[in-house]
């Protein structure tokens, strides 16, 4: 199999939803980082899951993924609180320390707010003592359950221009990792119009070691690790880690993968 470099990677990460979709709880977690903890990176709480979950349970599920290596993302929640103002932003960084996050994620799907804020909300959660992880797209309205015509009504972003601000934010605002979003490239996409050249774009701008790119889907994750290999950085679904690990590993695919996945 292809060897697999230990916790804590740069490269070769997988981190993983949680809540959201399906719920899940400790004893869910529990046998899955006992059969596959070793693969498992990242954990998100999807769609601001926690926020209506009890803090006690939200808690335990934090302190489970530390006791397996795992950090813990607030996912892209931030979005609803910043429609609240500066002092809500505030409260929610200290509720996030206090909870055990790790790293906080930066999205603006729903939401316009000029890079200077970005630059700004990465400084506070760096003062916060976290990690800043910020969420690019090209598709506006992504991040959601929106349709697939409600989503191709709103058109999509200049490439050139999200990948300059996703350059900005980490030669300037230092941002820890970017998470490419994968709505107007592969979700809500049909496969003959996948927007294949724009991962190329950031890996090029970038590099692949601070990018994590949604894939959601067995069939885009296959296709980033065919195309960039098995040490593509990738947010699945809780329910796919197993499927993924393999692929990575080299030891099962599809037929345009199936013995192509290999490390040297």
């Amino acid at each position: 199999m292809n060897p697999r470099p230990p916790k804590p990677r740069r490269t070769g990460t997988t981190e993983i939803r949680g809540p959201y979709y399906t719920p899940l709880g400790t004893r869910y977690l529990t046998d899955l980082f006992e059969t596959a903890g070793a693969y498992v990176d990242s954990f998100k709480f999807g769609g601001g899951s926690f926020a209506i979950m009890p803090a006690p349970a939200v808690k335990a599920i934090i302190d489970l993924c530390h006791q397996n290596d795992v950090s813990v993302s607030t996912g892209g929640f931030i979005e609803y609180v910043l429609t609240q103002g500066p002092q809500a932003v505030e409260r929610y960084l200290e509720r996030c320390k206090e909870l055990g996050f790790d790293t906080v994620e930066i999205s603006a799907g729903f939401i316009t707010i000029p890079p200077a804020g970005t630059l700004k909300l990465i400084d506070q959660v760096h003062a916060a003592g976290m990690k800043a992880k910020v969420e690019v797209g090209i598709q506006f309205g992504a991040g959601g359950a929106s349709s697939e015509e409600a989503l191709r009504s709103q058109g999509t972003r200049d490439v050139a221009s999200v990948v300059a601000q996703a350059k900005r934010f980490v030669q300037e605002g230092g941002a820890d990792a970017v998470m490419l979003e994968s709505e107007g490239i592969t979700e809500s996409v049909a496969r003959e119009h996948w927007r294949s050249d724009v991962p190329g774009k950031f890996a090029d701008a970038l590099g692949l070691e601070i990018l994590m790119f949604e894939a959601a889907d067995p069939d885009v994750f296959s296709w980033y690790v065919h195309t960039f290999g098995p040490e593509v950085n990738l947010f699945v679904d809780h329910s796919q880690i197993v499927q993924l690990e393999c692929l990575r590993a080299g030891i099962w695919g599809t037929s345009a993968t199936w013995g192509r996945i290999i490390s040297y």
